[in-house]
């Protein structure tokens, strides 16, 4: 049930973290919380970090709470991740800047906590509610996915999350709800990139999914990576990871979620609807009008080991998604 609140608010190969490391980390923060429960001084995060981690994640107590204790699932099992490092330093937050180091540069002063999501449009539970109240009772899970950006380039993250489904259901969308359009936070005063004269953008970022790309069951919105909360940098404390798509999909600390019957327009393609269209589904055929997407440089690497690996159809999800775009041409609709 929805509890509604107010309105007011170059890495060396070495330096992967393995997957039992993260895993690992979880169990013995299960268990230390376990032994520490009278002790309210000592919060989660503080228990252990990954092998190579350099950021300092906190959050609210409930939210690590839930992380910790997020059940491991079959996606991804077989990848290998990327280091800690490179996911959390290497990214596109074009809020806090345009060069891949700026949004670890300048995140810092970023407040995630409290956070509320407002939910409108064709839908019948419609307000603002508190995050903590928005996922209430819904069991996250650690899912390791593939992230292919449109520049070519990709990394392998291990998520926490949910469904989106689980929180669509809760919000009763209408039969008239043919879309969901997401809208990052717009806070100019601790996001330089916004308030920077040499940004092109019309913020506040949007994006959006077609009805049946939201239910698929590969779309999750992520809570925590690496078995912590979410960094700023990386899209705290709410973001969207649709793992076929081209990572400019997958937008960042969400405050808005809305049901529309028509097709939400998008930041990217309004922008520059020559090079990026509304569905962005990672297609090796299909060439970005300024480079191959052929192939991608899969992070870690370096001049003498560039890491090239063919680029696959669907990021390699096509048998979960691909009957989403069954006599659509992919080429037009890119």
């Amino acid at each position: 049930m929805l509890i509604r609140k107010n309105r007011f608010p170059s890495i060396s190969a070495t330096e992967i973290t393995p997957r039992e490391v993260f895993l690992n980390r979880r169990k013995f923060m299960q268990g230390g919380l376990a032994a520490a429960a009278g002790l309210s001084a000592m919060k989660a995060s503080a228990l252990v970090r990954p092998a190579d981690a350099s950021v300092d994640v906190t959050g609210p107590e409930w939210l690590e709470r839930m992380v910790v204790n997020a059940k491991e699932s079959p996606f991804g099992r077989d990848e290998k991740a990327a280091p800690y490092s490179a996911a959390t330093q290497y990214n596109n937050f074009y809020e806090f800047g345009m060069r891949k180091t700026d949004p670890y540069e300048n995140a810092s002063e970023f407040k995630a906590s409290p956070w509320v999501v407002t939910i409108e449009g064709e839908c019948e539970n419609t307000g603002s509610f508190a995050l903590e109240d928005l996922i209430r009772g819904i069991d996250l899970e650690e899912r390791i996915y593939r992230l292919r950006c449109v520049e070519a380039w990709s990394m392998v993250i291990p998520w926490v999350g949910f469904e989106l489904s689980e929180l669509i259901k809760r919000c009763k969308p209408l039969s008239s709800a043919k879309y969901v359009e997401f809208v990052t936070v717009e806070r100019p005063e601790e996001m330089p990139g916004q308030r920077s004269v040499f940004s092109t953008i019309d913020w506040p970022y949007r994006e959006g999914l077609r009805m049946d790309e939201a239910m698929n069951p590969l779309t999750i919105m992520a809570v925590g990576m690496y078995g912590d909360v979410l960094p700023n940098q990386n899209g705290a404390p709410l973001r969207l990871v649709v793992p076929w798509k081209y990572g400019f999909k997958s937008i960042k600390s969400v405050v808005k979620l809305r049901f529309r019957e028509t097709m939400p327009a998008t930041t990217w393609n309004e922008l520059a609807p020559q090079e990026y269209g509304f569905y962005a589904n990672v297609n090796p055929e299909v060439d970005h009008p300024r480079w191959s997407q052929a192939s991608e440089r899969r992070l870690p690497n370096s001049l003498f080991s560039p890491n090239r690996i063919k680029t696959e159809m669907f990021n390699g999800y096509g048998e979960q998604v691909a009957h989403l775009y069954k006599n659509m041409d992919l080429r037009k609709w890119y």
